[in-house]
């Protein structure tokens, strides 16, 4: 391409732009590898632009010879636009002209465009051209969030085999199973390397002597991620069969081509004979593989890398900053001499004393790294910028102190939009939107991450959760102690009591060492099973028998909560925007939001948007994305922060509140930085250790595991080394996140901190960096606007110490918002009362013509005057309650206005004159292309929902099953399935409580605790047919006469949990024995046999043994025992007829039965079908074991 620039000052007039020296030298470097590292502010992205002008200018390159790659569309778009602007505005190009109509393709000399684009999208791209060289098929598909979730979490599902090692939330391990993937991805680690390694560590801990918690961890965490490697694998298989990758496996695969392909880099390279880097210090192992594969290893191709290793701040989602670092030895001249390293360090975006307050921050990150150098102000920018900080007493103080000076900055002319305020984390951003609404400050929480913190996400979120996992207590509780149900905390407490009653009965002698080491034989994970949503299910039937006083409107509330939850979960099914619609509707949130005209909650409603926006999207990507999906994605984007979330700062005129973390790249003229306490900003949090977590790769196995910390000797020594070299990283990570806070204002930065916490019993105080801001401040850079002294060391918080009516809990209702609920209330008691007499016309004329009235000012005759007691324990009674005498506080709803009364008047008709205009008078042009693309829209809508309702329709098995779900999955699967698309209520059955009378009784006799509460399904008994009383009576009179009832069980209601083909199947045996040989005559077995006896009280014998099978499965696996050495049998009460089924299956079979497919017959089992069992032995007595010791 012919020369148009010929010496640097033509380039800066051509651009007008007045580089700096510096700039000047990265702009015209000759063609070959250099790594610059630029300080914040300092112009990279110009720098970039620049260069790419002088290379093309100068004839050295072409355009379209240019690659250009960065990190996010939005940032590649920006660079793009750059590029194509200064290319144009340096006459190199010109300016692209709008092609006439029929106008041909153009010439075939025109200059064409640098390729810019992500680092994921270059790596697509790679693999889309030269993926046949990997035996990677053309139709492989890339994956959306959406389908990764439900792909990790359908493998979870059907994974063969017990993994014990696993005890996590099914939710929280599909997260690990990502996490995990993600992390071998991107160093080139195997399934099989990391199950070697975890193998060989735990080889060695066997002769270790773990002498600490942190050292007996150790083998659990190393057993747990071995199993998740391999689940890992069985992942990565679906994926294949499917023709799917993720971004982690585009980067893997696009580096395993570069490193095993080398004619690969050898086109790219004529392709590209310039090649600039963005971000460098973000990218991760895989990144710096493949890109040295193709672009460096002594080639001495131009690359252009641009980084600042004190803004590296995601090293702890793969990104080493290292890579920058190292750039001169990845990427070295032909002749193998390091890549040159150049620096940019004016700073024009910041005055001169907000950026000695950055210089002396960053001192420490400087001396780490080569080539960093102090920010300069720009020329006449030196005593620009100002710093105020403040420390408050209390945390509540601190939020009045910012959002008062917020106000005050927007109320003198400062624009909203040029104010951020930056969060380490999300917690507070409830607090602050809040705050600065009730100041009429515009405010906009950016990002997924803050959206999950605010409440009527959280709430939203929180219904979703208890609808998917019986296990999410915290989210129940949330539910129950907040504004809609306003539990107390002794009704809270009983709850968790019941719970806890469900599934473990406290037994005499509790420190029993022989029953505690039988309870962890059993390994009954009582995390696993506890569960609030359980207990509060018991109030449904009211069944419950355990004689806890609840209060009477506790129980009122607890059954109507069951009765909604248990309504939603029947749509689980449902496509996902459909659930969290039906959620909103019968919760009642959309109307509570809707019905306020208060700032506060026109903004709740536009977050609540926000939120179903982002749900929509996820839902876009997968035509059957899941709510269990959709949650295990809430739950990375929270516990990342910004991971999943690339969520940007809208357009608007509002003040942006978001974490530091996305603050990165962005600038306004104030920051506010609150939360600068000890242990906040900076956080002791540090990044997972492997030693303590098996999502995490070890660092041994890291391709940077040079740059971190590992544990030396495995013992108590070396862990605690390791732990403080974590701490000290974790301290570096902190001071570069500070570094990039303090660098986003432009003119005025103010920073705050205080002494009480909303909660906590400790005082907090400054951080380092408020202590530096302070600093700063009194060496005349800035202002200290407050200053708290530290509280004496015997105060207390006064937050806590407040008195005991403003820490009513329940907390008190609104006034206002109760006045608008009760006027509300009484408009619509009057309508109904109005429609029921036949008062209210039903002609829409009638109702056009009706008058307004006003709003009641004061509820109606009959309505409560005044909110719901606080549910503290009453007397219990059997009073009946209304709905209306408290569901009316639950929810607000809009001031309506009262019924219409009935029209007498005459309606005049409309004049001839009057129709003819309205008549003539048709849609505009453009309303007519509105109104037809509504009709398009309808169409297009209304096809989709038909379609979605043809054919057949799968139905997804829940994650846990009970015993007795499984039998009726085997005998009915079509009949299950339509159980669960759409479960119906059923009846009351006096008959099966008096069954669970008779268990309890059976119980009695043995151990002097009561019956837990189970499931309906759980119920021992529930299929008992027992008529009356008296009948009752008479099965305790026959059992009496069997065998069993002299001799003493080993346990009786066992509870068991069991993994089937990745589905957890749970329920309780009625009772184990253990049979010991007959040493005497030599008859009976040889080894110990446990038998599980299952009473049956039913005139029927047609019980099916696939219950005895899988009872005896669960003791078998849980005790370690050949299913040999286990025998189960029914035990018919009423006959006193024991049956012990031939032939019962194992493991495989019972998991072909949930897994829809027909096993083989397998030598060791034969195949059994469930049914009436055919029986081995009919008799009184154990077969063969008349002189048996039983114990």
């Amino acid at each position: 391409m012919p020369a148009r620039i010929s010496d640097p000052e033509q380039l800066k007039e051509l651009l007008g732009i007045p580089f700096t020296p510096e700039q000047m030298a990265c702009v015209t470097a000759p063609p070959a590898p250099q790594v610059i590292v630029a300080g914040a502010g300092s112009g990279k992205t110009t720098v970039m632009a620049a260069r790419v002008v002088w290379l093309v200018g100068t004839g050295q390159v072409a355009p379209e010879q240019v690659l250009g790659l960065t990190f996010t569309n939005k940032a590649a778009g920006e660079l793009a636009e750059r590029v194509r602007k200064a290319l144009t505005e340096a006459g190199v190009t010109e300016p692209e002209p709008l092609a006439p109509p029929g106008a041909g393709p153009q010439d075939e000399h025109t200059p064409g465009e640098p390729v810019i684009s992500t680092y994921h999208a270059f790596a697509g791209r790679l693999l889309t051209d030269h993926g046949l060289r990997l035996g990677l098929e053309p139709s492989t598909r890339l994956l959306a969030d959406a389908t990764r979730f439900q792909l990790a979490a359908r493998v979870l599902r059907e994974a063969p085999g017990a993994h014990p090692a696993l005890t996590r939330s099914f939710p929280d391990l599909v997260g690990d199973l990502l996490a995990l993937d993600g992390e071998l991805s991107e160093h080139l680690v195997t399934p099989d390397r990391l199950r070697h390694h975890d193998e060989d560590l735990l080889g060695t801990l066997e002769s270790t002597p773990l002498t600490n918690p942190d050292l007996r961890k150790l083998p659990e965490v190393a057993r747990a991620r071995h199993d998740l490697a391999g689940l890992v694998e069985q992942y990565r298989s679906a994926k294949r069969d499917r023709d799917l990758i993720d971004f982690g496996d585009q980067i893997a695969l696009s580096a395993t081509l570069a490193d095993r392909h080398p004619a690969v880099g050898a086109l790219l390279r004529e392709e590209f004979r310039v090649v600039l880097l963005d971000e460098y210090q973000d990218t991760s192992v895989a990144q710096r593989i493949l890109l040295a594969g193709l672009f460096g290893h002594g080639t001495g191709h131009p690359v252009t890398a641009v980084g600042d290793p004190c803004q590296a701040i995601y090293g702890w989602r793969g990104a080493s900053v290292a890579n920058l670092d190292d750039f001169p030895d990845h990427f070295p001249h032909a002749d193998g001499t390091p890549a040159a390293r150049h620096s940019l360090s004016e700073n024009r975006r910041s005055g001169g004393r907000l950026l000695d307050l950055a210089n002396t921050m960053a001192a420490p990150l400087r001396a780490m790294h080569t080539g960093v150098e102090a920010l300069r102000p720009a020329p006449g920018a030196e005593r620009d910028g100002i710093v105020r900080c403040a420390l408050l007493d209390t945390h509540a103080d601190e939020l009045t102190w910012l959002a008062d000076r917020i106000a005050h900055l927007v109320a003198t002319g400062t624009p909203p939009g040029e104010i951020a305020v930056l969060c380490r984390t999300a917690g507070d951003f409830g607090s602050i939107q809040s705050a600065l609404v009730d100041r009429d400050v515009p405010v906009e929480v950016v990002g997924l991450s803050g959206l999950l913190h605010l409440p009527e996400v959280a709430d939203l979120v929180a219904v979703c959760e208890v609808l998917q996992d019986p296990g999410a207590n915290a989210s129940l509780v949330r539910l129950l102690t907040g504004p809609r149900w306003r539990i107390g905390p002794r009704d809270l407490a009983l709850l968790g009591r019941r719970a806890r009653l469900l599934v473990r009965r406290e037994r005499a002698g509790g420190d029993d060492p022989d029953r505690r080491l039988a309870e962890a034989v059993e390994g009954v994970d009582p995390a696993e099973v506890i569960s609030l949503a359980d207990a509060l299910d018991t109030f449904l039937d009211g069944s419950a028998d355990d004689e806890l006083p609840f209060s009477a409107e506790a129980r009122v509330r607890y059954a109507q909560l069951a009765t909604e939850l248990r309504d939603l979960r029947r749509s689980l099914a449902d496509p996902l925007m459909d659930v969290l619609h039906r959620v909103l509707a019968t919760t009642g949130l959309e109307v509570e939001l809707s019905s306020s005209p208060q700032a506060l909650a026109a903004r709740r409603r536009e977050t609540l948007s926000n939120f179903l926006d982002v749900a929509a999207s996820f839902a876009a990507q997968e035509k059957d994305a899941s709510l269990l999906a959709f949650l295990g994605f809430l739950r990375t984007a929270a516990q990342y922060e910004k991971g999943l979330d690339n969520a940007l700062p809208g357009g608007e005129n509002t003040v942006k509140v978001l974490t530091a973390h996305k603050s990165k790249g962005l600038e306004w003229d104030v920051v506010a930085v609150p939360g600068l306490v000890a242990k906040q900003f900076p956080s002791e949090q540090g990044r997972e250790k492997w030693t303590a977590q098996p999502r995490v790769l070890p660092h041994s196995l890291r391709g940077d595991a040079a740059t971190l910390p590992d544990v030396g000797p495995l013992d108590s020594k070396g862990l605690k080394a390791f732990t403080e070299q974590m701490r000290d990283h974790q301290h570096t990570e902190e001071l570069r996140l500070g570094y990039v806070t303090f660098t986003r204002p432009r003119k005025l930065l103010l920073g705050s901190g205080h002494w009480w916490g909303p909660t906590q019993k400790r005082t907090r105080g400054p951080s380092d960096f408020l202590l530096a801001l302070h600093d700063h401040c009194l060496a005349g850079h800035g202002e200290t606007e407050v200053w708290a002294e530290r509280p004496d060391a015997a105060a207390q918080n006064p937050a806590l110490a407040e008195p005991t009516a403003d820490l009513a809990w329940p907390l008190p209702l609104d006034e206002v918002a109760l006045d608008r609920r009760r006027a509300a209330a009484a408009t619509v008691r009057a309508h109904l009362d109005a429609l029921a007499s036949g008062a209210v016309a039903t002609s829409a004329v009638e109702e056009q013509a009706a008058p307004d009235a006003a709003v009641p000012a004061h509820p109606a005759p009959g309505e409560p005057d005044g909110p719901p007691e606080d549910l503290e324990p009453q007397p219990e009674d059997e009073e009946s309650h209304e709905d209306g005498d408290w569901e009316s506080w639950t929810t607000a709803r809009p001031a309506t206005t009262p019924p219409p009364v009935a029209v007498t008047e005459a309606v005049t008709p409309a004049t001839p004159a009057a129709t003819d205009s309205a008549a003539t008078e048709g849609p505009t042009p453009e309303e007519a292309r509105l109104i037809h693309s509504w009709d398009q829209d309808l169409e297009a809508l209304s096809g989709e929902l038909l379609r979605a309702r043809q054919g057949t329709r799968d139905v997804v098995l829940p994650a846990s099953l009970t015993a007795s779900e499984l039998m009726r999955l085997a005998a009915d699967p079509a009949g299950f399935a339509a159980e669960l698309a759409r479960p119906m209520p059923r009846p009351p059955q006096p008959a099966a409580r008096r069954g669970t009378r008779f268990h309890a009784w059976v119980e009695s006799r043995f151990e002097d605790v009561q019956l837990p509460m189970l499931d309906p399904e759980e119920l021992p008994g529930h299929d008992a047919d027992i008529a009356d009383e008296h009948d009752l009576e008479a099965l305790k009179e026959a059992f009496e006469q069997t065998e069993y009832a002299h001799r003493t069980p080993l346990g009786v209601e066992v509870p068991f949990q069991l993994t089937l083909a990745g589905r957890t199947v749970r329920g309780r045996m009625d009772a184990v024995y253990r049979l010991e040989p007959d040493t005497a005559t030599g008859t009976g077995p040889q080894t110990p046999v446990y038998e599980i006896v299952d009473w049956k009280t039913s005139h029927t014998r047609d019980a099916d043994p696939l219950q005895l099978a899988i009872y005896r499965l669960a003791w078998a696996e849980h005790h370690r025992l050949p299913l040999e050495a286990v025998t189960a049998a029914f035990v018919y009460i009423r006959t006193g007829e024991t049956v012990r089924p031939r032939h019962l299956p194992g493991r495989r079979e019972i998991e072909h039965i949930l897994l829809g497919t027909t096993p083989g017959p397998s030598p060791e089992q034969p195949p059994a079908l469930h049914g009436p069992a055919e029986p081995a032995q009919r008799t009184g007595e154990p077969p063969d074991r008349s002189a048996a010791a039983a114990r």
